[in-house]
């Protein structure tokens, strides 16, 4: 069956391109984009390539050879994935080179592609590459250096499981190695950098993804090239894809919730980061409740012989996607108190009745943020979500060193993004002050909504009619201002 092409992806030189026009057509629309321009001077664009423009492969296991990392058998389905075996570097570089005499060698060995090499965990003083600008904005990666996303894990699978590490990876992969049709984890946003070699993408919108199951809703196209069963999966024909080439040293930015398949046509090394952050926190609660109501539907007919099925069914989406409702909750929680930290840090070191925080671009960010988290929380509370989450203790959160250094990180992102000199993060007496007056627990997005309004309304107390947050958080105009509170 031959896919429906419907167009390809736009390519642009990331040097041309403000990161407001980014976050606005790209992030804020959720579409994809190639860019270009933006790798010139990555440490690994030298090491990690020979003079040929090939992988410099033997530069890995000198270097980093006794580091053990998954390997995907393209040969092999596992489920809805390719097995997974684990081996050094080494072990993975000597495959290659024996089989680089042929895609599927002579040896009759796999073509195997390593794949979620958390490289910059494990080598932190080696900086292979810096994260474009563009994509600094990362709470996912930030919250993951101070917490894990799911915390209900047997011991022994702490280490292993997704949500217990970072998301910046190093894939490597021999010509015709491959990645099956998938939606990324947390249904975040994420990049992929071709440090050598070439790419095929193929990609399929969020409002297509009905087109991919089966005539049950219970299961995917695994290979989209596959001789796709019209019976079993009624809708694959009617899937409109668009097309993309990965030269070498391009980037391309993949949306939420995007299915994808993606080839090597060369022998490749790309680096990849997941992330998401205020722009698609919608998106990430819109896909996460989708995969809920399909993960109960599909267990729908044991609910009454289950003693807590809704339990059950949270446990299987932290389990499908690397979080649940609880999980998720606490994660804006926490992101909504340090947009309101460093929100008091500016209120003092800038003066609300200043020209300067009525115009200032770091303020109008931090102020869409939580715009963001309360109309995710609006979202959530309409979808019933309330009772049964975890609480999050204002007071104790402003002394617990992780959250301290989750603010400060923010505060560094934002600095960068909108070149301010001199950022930090300071605790100011007020702000301990004003969540002791306020009550200092949020353990349903009911609160979550409340909380925000009326940090809102502290910061507003001195401003006047032209204030950026009540403008961007409610959208309201500056003669309305004084009627909001």
């Amino acid at each position: 069956m031959s896919l429906k092409i419907g167009g390809t992806i736009e390519k642009v030189n990331g040097k041309e391109l403000f990161y407001s026009e980014f976050a606005e057509k790209y992030l804020a629309g959720n579409q994809p984009v190639l860019l270009t321009g933006l790798m010139d001077d990555w440490t690994a664009s030298k090491h990690w390539v020979s003079s040929n423009g090939q992988p410099n492969l033997l530069f890995f296991p000198t270097h980093f050879g006794k580091s053990k990392v998954q390997v995907a058998d393209c040969d092999t389905r596992e489920l809805t994935d390719q097995k997974r075996i684990e081996m050094s570097v080494s072990e993975f570089v000597n495959h290659w080179l024996q089989g680089s005499k042929g895609n599927h060698d002579v040896n009759g060995k796999s073509v195997l592609y390593l794949k979620d090499w958390h490289f910059v965990k494990e080598y932190p003083e080696y900086q292979a590459y810096i994260t474009p600008l563009f994509f600094t904005d990362d709470w996912l990666n930030l919250y993951l250096d101070n917490y894990h996303m799911h915390d209900d894990l047997d011991a022994d699978r702490v280490s292993n499981d997704i949500s217990c590490s970072d998301y910046r990876f190093v894939y490597m992969g021999a010509k015709g190695s491959w990645t099956p049709l998938h939606a990324d984890v947390f249904r975040s946003y994420s990049w992929s950098a071709n440090v050598c070699g070439k790419k095929k993408w193929l990609f399929l919108p969020p409002q297509q993804f009905n087109l991919l199951f089966d005539r049950n809703m219970k299961n995917t196209v695994y290979n989209i090239f596959d001789d796709i069963s019209e019976t079993e999966f009624p809708g694959f024909k009617k899937a409109i894809w668009l097309e993309c080439i990965q030269e070498p040293n391009e980037i391309i930015f993949v949306p939420s919730g995007w299915y994808h398949q993606v080839h090597n046509l060369e022998d490749t090394i790309s680096i990849n980061h997941n992330w998401f952050n205020g722009y698609n926190l919608s998106w990430v609660w819109d896909l996460l409740l989708r995969d809920y109501k399909e993960a109960k539907e599909y267990i729908e007919d044991i609910k009454d012989i289950c003693d807590d099925f809704e339990g059950l069914c949270q446990r299987n989406l932290a389990a499908n996607t690397g979080m649940n409702f609880n999980d998720f909750f606490i994660f804006i929680s926490r992101f909504s108190l340090a947009n309101v930290v460093e929100l008091y840090y500016l209120r003092g070191e800038l003066n609300s009745e200043s020209s300067i925080w009525h115009c200032s671009a770091i303020i109008k960010h931090f102020a869409l943020n939580l715009s963001s988290i309360r109309k995710t929380a609006l979202k959530m509370k309409s979808e019933g979500v309330e009772g049964n989450l975890s609480i999050i203790n204002l007071l104790e959160a402003l002394s617990d060193p992780k959250f301290l250094k989750l603010c400060t990180g923010l505060g560094r992102i934002y600095s960068v993004i909108h070149e301010e000199e001199n950022w930090s993060c300071t605790m100011k007496k007020a702000l301990m002050a004003d969540f002791a007056m306020y009550g200092s627990q949020v353990c349903s997005p009911e609160d979550l909504i409340t909380f925000i309004d009326y940090a809102v309304s502290k910061l507003s107390s001195n401003c006047d009619e032209q204030n950026p947050l009540l403008s961007v958080l409610y959208e309201i105009q500056p003669h309305e201002q004084n009627q909001h509170f």
